[in-house]
């Protein structure tokens, strides 16, 4: 008889969990593969269309790859490179100072509703939440900015409005709730102040919470017209999302006027146009992502764990 060979529990258990993982990391990267494809794919598509002649892109629609190369797109939004490079710094501007200022205010208010001796912090708390289910309403918040405040025509009426966000205070709140509280006691204890406290103990701790703050608060302000739209007549303070809108729709006024008039024009590249822009308008934020990028994967979890 042959000698029978048995294979201990443990074994088998390893085994099966090897499997089983083996089958769920295939799943997972298969998903996760599909789901980028799907995410990228437009943005390609934007970028062959930026450099693809506006006839094909009519005819024919969109195409993965470049079928009749073409820069006319990007020769009329380039047109007047002053007036774009103006309002590149424009943006610039209001993303960092506006960044930077949303990101401080932010933290710092999550840093004081976060603490445990701060006796009103539920009632401040309230404040601030109750406006995230009740508002003025538009045409209050607009005279109030306008007529009050005197936004119009001034660079802080791009950053301010979009300064504060109680959201972000939220997550600022959670994520610092989640550093042990010891830490400050100790501090105190030898003699520091609340100030010293939060910039050298609870803001290095705070870099992934910064981090991703930053990104989502600088993302909201380079895509931000909508302010540029209601307070600024000045062209010289165009931010880039608005400038770009502002040569689309004189494009768009053209063709509606040449088309009405039975007029004899060149075609306007206007699909070409819009991708060209999206490229010019979204290239340089997409590259902030790689510097951040340890930092946003951490930020994901903010307040998952508590300390």
């Amino acid at each position: 008889m042959g000698k029978v060979t048995y294979m201990p529990s443990s074994s088998k258990r390893k085994s099966r969990n090897s499997i089983d993982r083996i089958i769920f990391n295939t799943i997972a990267y298969a998903a996760i593969t599909i789901f980028a494809l799907a995410c990228v794919t437009p943005f390609y598509l934007i970028i062959v269309g930026s450099f693809t002649d506006e006839g094909t892109i009519v005819r024919e629609g969109y195409s993965f790859y470049i079928r009749n190369f073409s820069l006319e797109g990007y020769k009329l939004v380039l047109k007047n490179p002053t007036s774009i490079l103006r309002a590149y710094g424009v943006t610039i501007l209001v993303t960092g100072v506006g960044t930077f200022l949303a990101v401080m205010l932010t933290v710092m208010t999550g840093y004081v509703l976060s603490r445990k001796d701060f006796p009103w912090r539920n009632g401040f708390s309230f404040f601030f939440f109750f406006t995230t289910l009740f508002n003025g309403g538009l045409v209050p918040w607009y005279l109030l900015c306008s007529k009050i405040l005197n936004f119009n025509d001034h660079i802080y009426g791009l950053i301010l409005p979009t300064m504060f966000s109680v959201w972000n205070v939220i997550i600022a709140k959670n994520f610092i709730k989640s550093i042990p509280f010891e830490i400050v006691e100790s501090a105190k204890i030898d003699g520091a102040n609340d100030f010293s406290i939060f910039i050298k103990l609870i803001f290095p701790l705070s870099m992934p919470l910064i981090a991703t703050l930053g990104l989502f608060t600088a993302l909201n302000y380079w895509n931000d017209w909508y302010h540029c739209m209601l307070f600024i007549k000045d062209r010289n303070l165009y931010t880039l999302q608005y400038y770009l809108q502002d040569i689309l729709n004189s494009a768009d006024a053209l063709k509606r006027v040449a088309e009405k008039t039975n007029l004899d024009i060149k075609m306007l590249p206007r699909e070409s146009m819009k991708m060209a822009m999206t490229v010019i308008a979204t290239g340089p934020i997409i590259l902030l992502y790689p510097f951040l990028q340890k930092y946003f994967v951490k930020g994901l979890t903010i307040g998952a764990i508590k300390g």
